[in-house]
């Protein structure tokens, strides 16, 4: 009978527990109906497991009835009552297996819940990745395109593959120190090239920057990027060419005149105080010979070799008188022939050794032969007068040369000279008021003024003069003053020695 008690008691309980459990349920329920039990149900488990009781914003009061049948009002958030009820419920109504089993299997529906959201996440990841390469690669492929088109034509107008068609000469002029920029502009206006940024890198990638020359050329619109940079960095390609002559005795400022009335040279004075400079010398040993061009007006006058020049528009001024200086060497201290009926070849350097004179004085006499001769065969009657001269004029009362040609220099004659100095001026090279030769040459001789200088014809005069009244010149030779008077009153001028009187002299 006790055993019977015992099991209709437990069967008693347990009916009481399952209406309990039925209600909590009903009214769990009714709760999620009306939309207070918001959450999933793995967020409600795991709220009961682990005690995660968040705020809400809603506040409401209910009532409790406990196990023992006493009412407890709460007041607190919809969400956090619905926890403490369900905890409660789960707490009050269930037996420790039954808690447990309903604790293992919310724990295991969570974590069912979230091993499908991290699934559904790597789906999403890997879609997304999915699209971002897709994305990326079109990306990279409309950019390669792009790339590969622009050096595709590039390569084709850096090899001249679009210009084979239809070639033909063109003239481009390219100015004065010259940019990159500035070329590839002109080559593109003219047809030369069509794709300027591509030349401008391919003329940096080769270092090709700079060296571009100045002038006019005639150049093939089917040329290569290397063959139009090789073509336009060569002065040998220029079409503005000028030719020059430079005549006998024409003298540095006559030179540098002429020079820029034909569009050689922009700036006379540069010229000038290029051709003062000391630049020269290391290239050309003839010109450390000179030890006195502080005492001279320009250093290079008689170097500037007289002959037929061609020169570039707008040429520098050191290219123009390297020209110069070049075709001297050559002509004066390289060039070898049997001179004066010698066995031996032998230059004009080797001629002036045995004459007692350097090659710069024998120079200096020159430019005066070249100045006052009348003709080939005076030139050395001139220079038989200043050698004698020289050589024991002093003794015969003639201790200075006496050459007009020398009195205005550097320029030519008294109406050259500028007029803020006009009245004032007096030359340095004067040979009528120093004795012997003057600073240096007093023009630019050619080769026959040079021989004579090197080779006089043998004779005792000291004096000549020429007759310009009739036809030409006719030279006039004398030994003594009065032979020399006696041919100026011939020829209309009885005075000796030229009147200064009208230069205030």
């Amino acid at each position: 009978m006790a055993d019977d008690s015992r099991n209709i008691n437990s069967n008693s309980i347990e009916e009481t527990r399952q209406k309990k459990m039925e209600e909590f349920k009903r009214s769990f329920d009714q709760n999620a109906i009306r939309g207070d039990y918001e959450e999933s149900p793995a967020s409600r488990m795991e709220a009961f497991s682990e005690g995660d009781f968040d705020v809400s914003p809603t506040t409401k009061t209910e009532t409790y009835t406990d196990e023992d049948g006493s009412i407890t009002s709460y007041s607190t958030d919809s969400s956090s009552l619905k926890r403490k009820r369900k905890t409660d419920e789960i707490n009050s109504y269930s037996d420790s297996d039954t808690r447990k089993r309903i604790e293992k299997d919310s724990k295991k529906e969570l974590k069912q819940q979230r091993k499908e959201e991290k699934k559904i996440e790597k789906l999403k990841a890997k879609r997304n990745r999915r699209i971002f390469k897709l994305v990326w690669l079109s990306m990279i492929i409309i950019f390669g395109v792009m790339i590969a088109q622009y050096i595709l034509v590039g390569v084709h107008d850096l090899l001249a593959m679009n210009r084979t068609d239809n070639p033909h000469t063109v003239t481009v002029s390219i100015p004065a120190d010259p940019t990159l920029d500035d070329i590839a502009n002109i080559l593109k206006e003219k047809g030369v090239i069509e794709r300027p940024t591509f030349f401008k890198m391919y003329a940096n990638f080769t270092s090709n920057v700079e060296g571009f020359r100045q002038g006019d050329f005639k150049i093939d619109t089917n040329k290569d990027y290397e063959a139009i940079i090789n073509y336009l960095q060569s002065n040998v390609n220029r079409t503005d060419i000028v030719t020059v002559q430079i005549t006998e005795g024409m003298n540095l400022l006559e030179i540098a005149d002429s020079l820029h009335e034909n569009g050689v040279i922009s700036d006379v004075q540069a010229f000038l105080n290029t051709c003062n400079s000391n630049q020269f010398d290391e290239d050309f040993a003839f010109l450390k010979e000179i030890k006195n061009a502080k005492d001279r007006y320009y250093k290079l006058e008689g170097y500037l070799f007289p002959d037929t020049y061609d020169f570039y528009v707008g040429e520098d001024p050191a290219a123009v008188i390297y020209k110069f200086l070049n075709n001297y060497e050559n002509k004066v201290t390289l060039h070898k022939e049997r001179y004066f009926g010698h066995k031996e070849k032998t230059t004009l350097v080797d001629e002036a050794k045995g004459t007692g004179y350097s090659m710069d004085q024998i120079l200096t006499m020159a430019s005066i032969i070249q100045a006052e001769a009348a003709n080939k065969e005076d030139m050395y009657y001139i220079s038989s007068i200043l050698h004698n001269r020289l050589d024991y004029g002093a003794s015969s009362g003639v201790a200075q040369l006496n050459c007009d040609c020398t009195k205005y220099y550097p320029y030519r004659k008294a109406e050259d000279v500028p007029a803020s100095i006009k009245n004032n001026f007096t030359s340095r090279y004067d040979t009528n008021k120093l004795t012997g030769l003057p600073p240096g040459p007093i023009c630019n001789p050619g080769v026959e003024a040079i021989k004579a200088a090197l080779n006089p014809i043998e004779s005792e005069y000291l004096y000549f003069c020429h007759d310009t009244a009739e036809n030409g010149s006719t030279p006039m030779y004398a030994e003594t003053l009065e032979g020399h008077e006696f041919n100026l009153s011939q020829i209309g001028k009885p005075q000796a020695e030229p009147d200064y009187s009208e230069y205030g002299w």
